[in-house]
């Protein structure tokens, strides 16, 4: 009786474990992209004012890539990525002059480090904004 209950305690802390870092690892991701969203959302608004122009009567404020990729870094060493280990803008442009898409990537260690799950994750975000104009 006794092995029974020692492998089913031993089962037990393992199922914990893993429930433990699957769910450190979705926290780790939210935060993650909520920084790529961010950095997104402030790279499309972070136009220049003299080039808006109307096209089919609607406002237009061109991206450039330049432009995105800086304003992307800039917003990135404003805010604090306190937590993240290795926040690393791994991209950051505009595919057609209006949408803003930025990629980042950072490094996740589970709270519990052990033979049954990996000691380091890659973990990557995309995030995408587009420009209004009213």
């Amino acid at each position: 009786m006794m092995p029974l209950i020692g492998g089913a305690t031993v089962l037990l802390l393992v199922m914990v474990q893993g429930v433990v870092g699957a769910s450190s690892l979705l926290v780790e991701r939210q935060r993650l992209y909520s920084l790529a969203d961010g950095a997104a959302v402030f790279a499309s608004e972070n136009f220049d004012p003299s080039q808006v122009s109307r096209v089919n009567s609607r406002p237009r404020a061109p991206l450039t890539t330049n432009r995105v990729r800086q304003s992307a870094s800039e917003f990135l060493q404003r805010v604090s990525s306190e937590g993240l280990d290795g926040v690393l803008l791994e991209s950051a442009y505009t595919p057609d002059g209006w949408h803003a898409e930025v990629t980042l990537s950072s490094a996740w260690s589970p709270p519990v480090v052990s033979e049954y799950f990996p000691d380091s994750v890659c973990i990557r975000v995309e995030a995408r904004a587009q420009t209004f104009l009213r």
